[in-house]
């Protein structure tokens, strides 16, 4: 295996584990050290998303000075000062929110190029298989993240210190890892500003993407922890075979897209994402306990495998785009408008809890996935990439 391919793969098992711990915890910690409820947890997404609504002006700066492997160390440096605060510094809402915004700032800064990096590693018409190889090592660091969290928790509690402690240290180590690639070395630099109307649909998906990953970030774990009182080792555990599942998935997922095209994925998750909501919406209606409670831990699962699939965003944007030096920041633009409407979704959706129920958050991300099936449809792919695609996967 070439070396810049072996070290971003461990880099993005590293980073896998980062946000597997942070992800696995964090409602458990909100509701646990500060007390957050429903309203307040939908506020707290308005911060906490800032840093994406501004991701195309500050990966547009970073590009200035910054190559996309740089720029992912100094997001996995920001990831773990941001996890060592929440850890140990974070007294009061005030020095919640600010490290928050930092954790963030890493966090969006690394998917915006974590797509471009992979792509680079990959060969012509098998973009799907490369990313989905990522997906594949992201998902083991969640597994070995989230195991440890599982261990701990039933060890020594809920000590959240100890669990960021190895958020920050798995950040930095991927953040080594990827200053140490030296792929970029005889490409040209991507360009910083790039809106075209080429890429409108590509928008689309991305702004859709980022309403539905909103309510689910804030809300998915947020119905198993406030309504069922499901302990922090439990999410772990749920997390646990959500990467597992994702080990063997992504890769099978990453070829599914080079075989059926991205309309076809793309289209079929958003139906699936449906399925998911109407489980979340009336599962604990239909069906006595503990029964709804395992429907709700299948779609909780379900709906963690299913991300794997935005990685069909990206290949759909490397197979249309006019030069690949448009990748990154076109990435970051579609981040940025899915932030437009997804920095407030969350207010919205904490109040309709708060007013109206549960049940009416989650029909609001089926009429939201309803919509992305339509958008989807419209994915056309050039020719001259369906040949390719179809020539290597013959191949």
């Amino acid at each position: 295996m070439p070396r810049d391919l072996l070290r971003a793969l461990l880099a993005t098992m590293f980073f896998g584990a980062s946000v597997g711990i942070f992800q696995a915890t964090l409602n458990n910690y909100l509701a646990g050290v500060h007390g957050l409820g429903a309203e307040a947890r939908g506020w707290l997404e308005l911060p906490r998303e800032l840093p994406g609504f501004l991701l195309f002006a500050i990966s547009g700066a970073m590009l200035l000075w910054l190559r996309e492997t740089k720029m992912a160390a100094v997001a996995m440096l920001l990831t773990a000062a941001g996890a060592l605060g929440l850890g140990f510094l974070a007294s009061d809402t005030l020095t919640l929110v600010v490290f928050i915004i930092l954790w963030s700032l890493g966090d969006h800064i690394i998917f915006a190029v974590e797509g471009p990096i992979a792509l680079r590693l990959a060969k012509g018409g098998r973009e799907g298989h490369r990313l989905g190889q990522f997906g594949g090592a992201r998902n083991l660091g969640t597994i070995l993240g989230v195991g440890t969290v599982f261990v701990c928790a039933h060890l020594f509690g809920d000590r959240y210190g100890l669990f960021y402690t190895f958020v920050a240290v798995s950040a930095a180590m991927a953040g080594i890892l990827y200053a140490s690639l030296r792929m970029d070395d005889g490409h040209p630099p991507s360009r910083r500003l790039v809106v075209k109307k080429k890429y409108g649909v590509f928008y689309a998906i991305s702004a859709l993407f980022g309403m539905r990953k909103q309510i689910f970030l804030a809300f998915g774990a947020w119905v198993l922890v406030d309504l069922h009182h499901v302990s922090v080792s439990t999410i772990a555990l749920l997390y646990f075979i959500a990467a597992s599942l994702g080990v063997v998935l992504r890769p099978l997922l990453g070829d599914v897209i080079d075989w059926l095209g991205e309309r076809v994925v793309l289209a079929a998750d958003e139906v699936l994402l449906l399925v998911v909501c109407l489980v979340y919406a009336f599962a604990s209606d239909l069906l006595p306990a503990p029964y709804a409670l395992y429907l709700l831990y299948g779609a909780y699962v379900l709906d963690s495998v299913l991300f794997a699939l935005r990685i069909a965003r990206t290949t759909y944007l490397k197979k249309i785009a006019d030069d690949p030096a448009d990748i990154t920041p076109t990435i970051s633009m579609g981040i940025t408008i899915d932030h437009v409407v997804a920095m407030s979704l969350p207010i919205l959706s904490g109040y309709l809890w708060e007013a109206y129920g549960h049940r009416w958050v989650f029909l609001l991300a089926g009429a939201i996935a309803l919509a992305g099936f339509f958008v989807c449809l419209q994915i056309r792919i050039p020719a001259a990439a369906k040949s390719l695609a179809h020539k290597t996967n013959r191949g």
